[in-house]
């Protein structure tokens, strides 16, 4: 038990080391404030759903899934029928051949002989007319949008599949009266290997952040793998003008630019996920990675706040545990091994908690990793190797 009065002497006597422990203390209260109330959103929401604080509306109402699709044939003839095949009444599916130089479009057409509620429409490209296009896929998806029938729009990729049967019917519960968007979590699927370790890790520990800021009343973003809103909110936004400029994007940002606390709903239940194929190589990892953050830039600044004073403050509590060990004062080395195991013990609760409701896998020892290595990662993205890129340019 560690004595006030020895504390207070420590403070008065030792002023670098007071620094450091202020620092790593305010560093810690900060972690709290998300892990506790912002990362527990997707806990805190289906408990509520549970003890049916939450109501939904069951009425199935008509709705367009749209999906995008270029080059994906195998994908579509593995993936497709999950979504055309799904326990709802009364909704279609449009997909948009987005330039497809493989046999997509035959697997479609031979789908739509078996599926009714199928609608394809395919747009020729040519390889030289695509580099004049800034985001094929907003423009595809344009398209599609305006080919739907219905209100209520849901979002999937080619290369996705729901979960569950069920997966409509657990999105579209959501919509009331006052509801623009809803948000839902987009998983990989798990393969061994420390890489797929990384990237469920990775994919669930953004889905905590977005999804439980969302559930928070802060929404900043969404995965264009599991998303919804109303086709009269499209237009009314103008679509994608504003952000026509950005490769990616076509998910988060328009939720960036228009969702809030009274219009943005979550649906956390596992059997609302999707699931998407994961990088095969460190590579194909980083480079999607890249291509994600090079939308971050035009959040919101109150956007960009939000999400960065996490993170900044996990480097500030590492910057003082190295500082700590480095001063070998065994009173404030005790008193920062307390805060680092209080802090490991609410990360372990808060993340396999998420992870067992979401259907996840759990994670133990690699948190520890993870939780250092993908910051520095996603630093390096968006600094040096964003300033890399561009000497590149200008040199070429």
């Amino acid at each position: 038990m560690i004595d006030i009065q020895q504390i207070i002497a420590f403070a008065t006597n030792n002023i670098i080391e007071t620094i450091i422990l202020g620092i790593m203390v305010v560093a810690f209260i900060i972690q709290a404030v998300y892990y506790l109330y912002y990362y527990t959103g997707i806990i805190s929401r289906n408990r509520a759903v549970k003890k049916k604080k939450i109501k939904h509306d069951t009425s199935q109402p008509p709705i367009s899934v749209i999906i995008c699709a270029r080059n994906e044939d195998e994908n579509l003839q593995k993936f497709l029928p999950k979504v055309l095949e799904q326990d709802y009444n009364n909704y279609e599916v449009i997909v948009v051949n987005d330039g497809s130089m493989d046999n997509t479009q035959n697997v479609l057409n031979t789908m739509q002989q078996r599926y009714t509620h199928l609608r394809c429409t395919e747009i020729k490209r040519t390889p030289a007319s695509i580099k004049y296009v800034h985001s094929p896929k907003k423009m595809a998806m344009t398209i599609g949008i305006k080919a739907a029938k219905n209100e209520l729009l849901v979002f999937t990729d080619a290369d996705c599949y729901p979960q569950t049967n069920q997966w409509l019917k657990m999105i579209v519960r959501n919509f009331t009266q006052t509801t623009e968007f809803v948000l839902s979590y987009g998983a990989y699927e798990q393969k061994r290997g420390i890489l797929s370790h990384l990237i469920s890790y990775d994919t669930m520990f953004i889905a905590m952040q977005s999804l439980g800021m969302a559930y928070r009343g802060k929404p900043y973003m969404g995965v264009g793998r599991n998303l919804a809103y109303r086709n009269s909110t499209f237009f009314r936004l103008n679509g994608f003008a504003g952000h026509l400029h950005i490769t990616s994007g076509d998910d988060d940002l328009i939720v960036n630019k228009a969702a809030n606390k009274k219009n943005c709903v979550i649906e956390s239940h596992k059997d609302a996920k999707t699931v998407s194929i994961p990088s095969q190589n460190i590579r194909e990892f980083i480079q999607q990675k890249r291509r994600h953050l090079t939308t971050t830039p035009a959040y919101s600044l109150k956007s960009k706040i939000a999400i960065s004073i996490e993170p900044i403050s996990r480097a500030l509590y590492y910057s003082a545990i190295l500082a700590a060990i480095c001063t070998t004062n065994k009173l404030l080395l005790i008193i920062i091994l307390a805060i680092v195991l209080l802090r490991t013990i609410m990360q372990f609760i808060v993340i396999n908690t998420t992870a067992k409701q979401l259907g996840e896998r759990k994670f133990f020892i690699s948190i520890l990793f993870f939780d250092i290595i993908l910051p520095l990662i996603n630093l390096y993205l968006l600094t040096i190797d964003k300033r890399i890129k561009r000497k590149y340019k200008k040199n070429w």
